[in-house]
């Protein structure tokens, strides 16, 4: 009995070995990312896209400029997914596919207010997610 005792006992020091707690994986991860530095230029390059797609005086040219930022800096924080925390992961994934298509509808729209009215759509979407996916990290980071 002491043997089994022991073994369960041993079993369970090394199965808590190498783990760490969401909290800190959590912290971890957004140090690591630079999520709060690409939260914030992802909100700074939606804003830029909002201004030049409500401007009728916006050029194709001068939306392509913009919104290809925008598709640049999507994609290099969409590449510090996964994050330990699996509802985070699938919010900011949510939250970067629609600034993603934004960025797409964006650059195809031209002089066409329907496009134009579309991408805004996707902005808001988009940074609506990034700012209730930020609000999740805090609360998983604090545990």
């Amino acid at each position: 009995m002491r043997r089994l005792l022991a073994l369960v006992v041993a079993g369970l020091l090394l199965s808590s070995c190498g783990t760490q707690s969401a909290a800190t994986a959590v912290r971890s991860w957004l140090q690591n990312s630079n999520f709060t530095t690409n939260a914030e230029q992802l909100r700074r390059d939606a804003h830029q896209a909002a201004l030049a797609l409500r401007n009728s005086a916006t050029s194709a040219k001068d939306l392509h400029t913009v919104c290809a930022v925008l598709s640049v800096d999507t994609l290099a924080a969409n590449a510090a997914l996964p994050t330990p925390d699996a509802q985070l992961s699938t919010d900011l994934a949510a939250a970067y596919n629609a600034l993603g298509g934004a960025a797409n509808v964006c650059y195809q729209a031209g002089a066409s207010t329907t496009q134009r009215t579309r991408a805004l759509d996707l902005l808001v979407t988009g940074v609506g997610g990034l700012a209730a996916s930020g609000l999740r990290a805090s609360v998983v980071a604090k545990g």
